[in-house]
């Protein structure tokens, strides 16, 4: 009776859960139908899970009146220089803060701690107001060097940092070994799991990026993809096809760098989830 009861609540979950994917699922699914539909269906009363006519004509738009394809560069640039100085200078400060003692050591640690705390939105205005003063208004590094602030990769690198025994430190030191040969031949090694899983989740999040590349950014040689599209309309109202094949399209390389590196990902959103617990 007892199995009976297990089975029954097992199956029960099952169901549950299958249908709360669904639900969740259906409208990625109604976005990427839509895109395959011409905009005259689309604007038919109804609901057809099915287009009665295929059509690429949306794609099509989008690839070949934006620039969509500088879009692309754009993203790929600022993501990639983001996520290489976040994950590098992450590490090299939590090293500093975990194995280094030096003074203003804890000051700088609660400093750290503190900043976590802080939205980056309560800094937008300063951010752009310092970057005008810069004059990296529509550049790439004004893109960039606000979206470095990211304190839990400091934390997590300085937890694991500390979970390392010191008798490798105290091994290398006696070899003669100086700071950075420790830092990047013992401790970096050793917590690379951490690290790729901290890389793609800040690749990620700088690739969704929107509201400060949407401020910093004006003109359409230097947006994102992210902000580009929001740049696709029409002069006879909404067309509601290529405003979703645009989303698609950027919402595509991240799609697939999570179907790719899934375990990674979502790794790092555990390594957050419990920083911030």
């Amino acid at each position: 009776m007892n199995l009976l009861r297990i089975d029954f609540a097992g199956r029960l979950i099952t169901l549950v859960t299958l249908a709360i994917a669904i639900v969740w699922a259906f409208p990625l699914y109604w976005a990427v139908i839509t895109t395959l539909k011409p905009e005259f269906e689309v604007a038919q009363p109804g609901l057809n899970l099915l287009p009665k006519t295929w059509t690429l004509g949306a794609y099509t738009h989008v690839l070949t009146t934006t620039k969509i394809g500088q879009w692309y560069v754009n993203s790929v640039v600022v993501a990639v220089a983001v996520t290489v100085l976040v994950v590098m200078m992450g590490a090299l400060c939590g090293y500093a803060l975990s194995q280094l003692r030096f003074r203003g050591r804890t000051a700088l640690w609660f400093t750290v701690l503190a900043s976590f705390m802080v939205p980056i939105q309560a800094l937008i205005v300063t951010h752009f107001v310092l970057m005008s003063q810069f004059g990296l208004i529509n550049s790439w590094l004004g893109i960039v060097l606000p979206q470095l602030i990211v304190p839990v990769v400091v934390i997590v690198y300085k937890q694991f940092f500390d979970s390392v025994p010191k008798d490798f430190r105290e091994a290398a030191r006696v070899d003669g070994a100086n700071e950075f040969d420790i830092f990047f031949r013992i401790y970096l090694p050793m917590n690379w799991g951490v690290t790729t899983a901290l890389a793609i989740i800040t690749f990620i999040g700088a690739w969704n990026a929107f509201l400060w590349p949407f401020l910093v950014s004006t003109a359409d040689d230097t947006m994102t993809v992210t902000v580009g599209i929001t740049m696709v309309k029409e002069n006879f109202g909404v067309q509601y096809a290529r405003n979703l094949a645009a989303a698609v399209l950027a919402a595509l390389p991240v799609a697939i760098a999570y179907l790719v590196f899934q375990r990674r990902v979502t790794q790092a959103i555990m390594l957050s989830a419990g920083i911030k617990g």
